[in-house]
């Protein structure tokens, strides 16, 4: 079956799943006094810990506050020129708004606290520094353990392993310096840059109560007449739901280059969008960071025609974050 849809209505007070190490980034309800006050101007700068919806929660730079804004169809999005290029499609900049991205928001508080936002700016290169600060740290802990283990394995031997042993020690001791020095100039907590590199519907304050794979020809990102019903089953399962995110993520076969199966999905992944926008009236701030991933991730095995077909695709998942159920 191309669409997959539980019993959400029943479950939707369910749990969430997944990766209890980030719970401390979860979304939390609109806090219980106001933060920013009523029809007062206002700009804050944080990192974006969690989304409901038009909601975005957001953890201040400078003072840790916990703020929530709010988007609108009013509301302007901008990407600051930077180094690096962070989506393909520039009209899309609204869809970047995911936890572990830094943001600035200006707009007036309202009744509840909140900032109503008339005007949210990023500049990738923030969010491209932080993934690759992490990833150096954890590949300099990975050099230290390897050498530690290799310390331990000479210690072991002893007699003429012990010279090796001393020098891979060596190695370790210097490895872990290393990863210790990366952690220290880190511009985040370690937490908060592996939400970067985790897509939403990984995080465990997000429960997935719809889901569709819409599949394309080979070397196609046009939507054929079963892949636009499935994803108007993926519209009517929105309504009547408060605080919905919907994810994209397109696919490649391993047909093809590197480079083109990368441009490909991430066509495959804007087409989609583009119904759900103009077709489905669904709102692009509802819609979360929209990315093409290549030929990564494959749902079978591309050693023949069926399986290339199944990895020829585009998922799509309704999320909802378990904080609607709390108030807000």
């Amino acid at each position: 079956m191309r669409f997959n849809i539980g019993n959400w209505k029943l479950r939707v007070l369910c749990s969430a799943v997944c990766l209890a190490v980030l719970g401390s980034l979860a979304y939390s309800a609109a806090p219980s006094r106001p933060q920013i006050k009523q029809d007062e101007k206002s700009k804050v700068t944080g990192t974006i810990t969690g989304r409901n919806g038009d909601l975005v929660s957001l953890k201040e730079k400078h003072t840790g506050r916990v703020v929530v804004v709010s988007l609108n169809d009013d509301t302007k999005v901008e990407r600051k020129k930077g180094k690096v290029e962070f989506f393909r499609h520039e009209n899309m900049d609204v869809t970047a708004m995911v936890p572990g991205l830094t943001i600035e928001a200006e707009g007036v508080g309202n009744a509840k606290g909140q900032l109503v936002a008339k005007k949210v700016t990023f500049v990738p290169d923030e969010f491209a520094v932080e993934v690759a600060e992490e990833q150096q740290i954890m590949a300099n802990k990975a050099a230290a353990g390897q050498a530690q283990t290799t310390a331990d394995q000479g210690v072991a031997a002893a007699g003429q392993a012990q010279t090796s042993a001393n020098q891979a020690q060596t190695s370790a001791n210097q490895a872990g310096n290393a990863a210790e020095a990366a952690g220290d100039v880190a511009v985040m907590d370690a937490a908060a840059v592996k939400l970067v590199n985790q897509r939403v519907s990984d995080l465990d304050d997000y429960k997935t109560v719809a889901a569709a794979g819409i599949y394309f020809d080979s070397g196609k990102a046009n939507l054929d007449d079963a892949a636009k019903a499935d994803l108007d089953m993926v519209v009517a399962a929105t309504q009547g739901v408060e605080g919905y995110l919907i994810e994209v993520a397109g696919y490649a076969s391993s047909t093809g280059t590197k480079a083109e199966n990368q441009k490909l999905s991430e066509e495959r992944a804007a087409v989609v969008v583009q119904y759900l926008q103009i077709k489905g009236n669904v709102p692009l701030r509802r819609i979360v960071a929209p990315a093409g991933y290549g030929s990564t991730h494959p749902a079978a095995e591309n050693t023949d025609s069926q399986g290339r077909a199944l990895n020829r695709r585009v998922d799509v998942k309704v999320l909802l974050n378990k904080g609607t159920t709390e108030g807000l």
